[in-house]
C-alpha cells in the first residue's frame, strides 16, 4: 500500500476511533468515550470506509508485493452466531478494502485445534495475527509462539490476561455488562417492580469478557435494590448447558425471579425455553447480548426484554486498521489508533487498546440495528407474527 494511500486511510481510521473509543486508562477494568460520540464517530469511520474501498486495487498490488497477510483465529460457531455470519464476513470486507492477503479460520471450541491452526499459520507466512482466545492460558501459548516468531498479535474482543498481546480491540465490557443490568431494570421498572429476586446466568468462567460483563451487571442490578438468589456460569458459552443449569435454578427457587440477567443471547434463548415449558415466557424478564436474530425476534415478541448491539463492523474495522498497519510495520500508526488502555491484572501491565461503545436494545430501536446493516428485515421479521410486531415498531 503507497505511504500516502495508507496515512490517509489510517488517519481517518484514528480520527474515527478517537471519537468512539475509549480514552485514558483504568485500573480495574476498561474504559469507553461518551456515547454521544457514536454520531459523529460513525460518520467518520464511514469515510474511511470509502476511501479504503477506492484504494484497494492500489493497495492490493502494494501489499501482495510486500507479502502481507493477515491471519484471525475466530473460537467457535456455537457460544454465538456472530463469529461466523457477522465477524468473519466483517473482517474479510474490512482486509479486501485495505488490500490485504487474509486467512479467518475458526477453532470450533477446540483448543488443541486453535494451536494448530496457529502453528500452521505462523509457519504459512503470517505478518500479524489476530485472535479470540478459548480460554487464557492456551491463547499465551500462542502468543508467545507468534512473538518467538516476530508475529505480532491483537486480542480481539476477549483479552487473553497474561497473554503479552501488543494490542486488544473490543467494546468495553464493563459497560456491556452495564447496559444489560440498566436494561433489566428498566424491564421491571417499567412494569412497576421495583425489587424482588434476580437469577444471574453468567458466561464462561474462562472468558474474561464474562467476569466483566457480570461486574457491570450485578452492580446495576444491585444498586437499583433487587437481590441475587441464583448465580451459575456456564461453561464454554453452552447454550445445552446452559439450559439445564437454568432449569436447576428455576427448580431449586421455585420460580421466584422477576428477572433473569443472562450474559448474551444464546443463554438467553436457553433460560426462555426453560421459562415456555413452565408458562412463564414473558412474565419473568430476561435479558441477552449480541443483538443476534433470535434475540431481536424474542424482544420484539417480548419473551426476552432487550439485547444489546455492538457494532460488530466497527470492532472488525478497527482490528483491519490496526492489523494493516502492524503488516506495513509502522507502528507508530497502530499506536496512534489505540486510545486507551485496558488492564492485564495477571500480568498487571497496561494493553494498549480500542473499546468501542454498546447500545441498549428494545422492540421500539430494533429499527436501528437493521438500518446499521447488522441484519436485514427479512432475517428478523420471517413469521406472520413477526412481520405484525415489526410493522408495529416501525420496520417494514
Amino acid at each position: 500500500m503507497s505511504k500516502k494511500i495508507y496515512g490517509a486511510v489510517a488517519g481517518l481510521a484514528a480520527a474515527s476511533l478517537l471519537v468512539a473509543a475509549c480514552g485514558g486508562s483504568s485500573t480495574s477494568s476498561e474504559t469507553s468515550s461518551a456515547a454521544a460520540a457514536a454520531t459523529s464517530a460513525a460518520a467518520v469511520a464511514s469515510s474511511a470506509a470509502a476511501m479504503a474501498s477506492s484504494a484497494a486495487p492500489a493497495a492490493s498490488s502494494a501489499m501482495a508485493a510486500a507479502g502481507g497477510k493477515a491471519c484471525v483465529i475466530l473460537p467457535d460457531a456455537a457460544s454465538s452466531v456472530r463469529w461466523e455470519t457477522v465477524d468473519r464476513p466483517f473482517l474479510d470486507e474490512a482486509f479486501k478494502a485495505a488490500g490485504l492477503e487474509s486467512d479467518i479460520q475458526n477453532a470450533n471450541g477446540d483448543k488443541t485445534k486453535f494451536a494448530t491452526i496457529a502453528d500452521g499459520m505462523i509457519a504459512g507466512g503470517c505478518s500479524v495475527m489476530a485472535i479470540v482466545n478459548l480460554d487464557s492460558p492456551s491463547a499465551a501459548a500462542v502468543i508467545a509462539k507468534a512473538d518467538a516468531a516476530g508475529i505480532p498479535v491483537i486480542d480481539y474482543d476477549r483479552l487473553t490476561l497474561g497473554g503479552g498481546a501488543k494490542y486488544y480491540v473490543s467494546f468495553d465490557n464493563v459497560a456491556v455488562g452495564t447496559t444489560i443490568g440498566e436494561g433489566l431494570v428498566k424491564c421491571l421498572n417499567d412494569a412497576g417492580t421495583t425489587s424482588g429476586n434476580v437469577a444471574y446466568l453468567n458466561g464462561s468462567p474462562t472468558d474474561n469478557n464474562a467476569t466483566l460483563f457480570k461486574q457491570g451487571y450485578s452492580t446495576a442490578i444491585e444498586a437499583a435494590g433487587f437481590t441475587p438468589t441464583a448465580d451459575e456460569s456456564v461453561p464454554d458459552w453452552d447454550n445445552t448447558k446452559a439450559g439445564t443449569i437454568f432449569e436447576q435454578m428455576y427448580t431449586k427457587a421455585n420460580g421466584d425471579f422477576v428477572g433473569v440477567a443472562s450474559a448474551n443471547d444464546g443463554l438467553g434463548g436457553a433460560v426462555i425455553s426453560v421459562l415456555d415449558r413452565n408458562g412463564q415466557a414473558g412474565k419473568i424478564f430476561v435479558t441477552g447480548q449480541d443483538a443476534t436474530d433470535e434475540g431481536l425476534q424474542r424482544v420484539l415478541l417480548g419473551t426476552q426484554c432487550m439485547t444489546v448491539y455492538k457494532a460488530v463492523k466497527k470492532e472488525a474495522e478497527a482490528a483491519a486498521a490496526l492489523m494493516v498497519a502492524l503488516a506495513n510495520g509502522d507502528t507508530a500508526a497502530a499506536d496512534a489508533l489505540a486510545t486507551g488502555t485496558t488492564t492485564d491484572s495477571e500480568a498487571g501491565t497496561e494493553v494498549p487498546s480500542v473499546l468501542l461503545v454498546p447500545q441498549a436494545i428494545y422492540p421500539e430501536n430494533v429499527k436501528d440495528v437493521i438500518a446499521d446493516g447488522f441484519t436485514t428485515v427479512e432475517k428478523v421479521c420471517a413469521t406472520p407474527e413477526l412481520e405484525k410486531a415489526c410493522a408495529a415498531n416501525g420496520i417494514s
